[in-house]
């Protein structure tokens, strides 16, 4: 069995170039990190963790940018999407961001997608919530 350890990414979170090399001399395989372009102020979809929200989701870095210094600062750790947006980017940008962190870190890199939750937040990128899943397996 393989285990990973997940973060949001933000700026009073522990950076990535410290707990990339802490997570792989301590045995984890995998380092996942999760993606929100935004989070709208008026944002009616519910949260499926819970109640509230949490104010690391307002704050969250990049996630190929977050990786792309994981991954430099690691041998063998595997960096991970989890899970990308797709269905909120430009599908050639995406690729070749892809392309760039899986070159950057040796080849440890792994695409994870999918269609997420908030509502809000994909209208603003043009995509519909009830076609999502039909988008992102185009």
């Amino acid at each position: 069995m393989k285990f990973g350890v997940a973060i949001f990414p933000t700026e009073y979170a522990i950076s990535m170039t410290e707990l990339a090399p802490s997570a792989e001399q301590l045995g984890f395989e995998s380092l996942w990190v999760a993606e929100h372009s935004h989070i709208p102020t008026s944002r009616l979809s519910p949260w499926p963790g819970g109640s509230e929200l949490p104010q690391y989701y307002w704050h969250t870095m990049d996630p190929f940018v977050a990786l792309t210094a994981a991954a430099l600062a690691s041998k063998t750790i595997r960096v991970a999407t989890g899970i990308c947006l797709l269905v909120e980017r430009d599908p050639i940008h995406t690729a070749k961001e892809v392309a760039s962190v899986d070159h950057l870190s040796n080849g440890r890199f792994i695409f994870g997608i999918g269609g997420g939750w908030n509502r809000e937040e994909m209208a603003d990128h043009g995509t519909a919530f009830s076609t999502r899943w039909k988008l992102l397996r185009e």
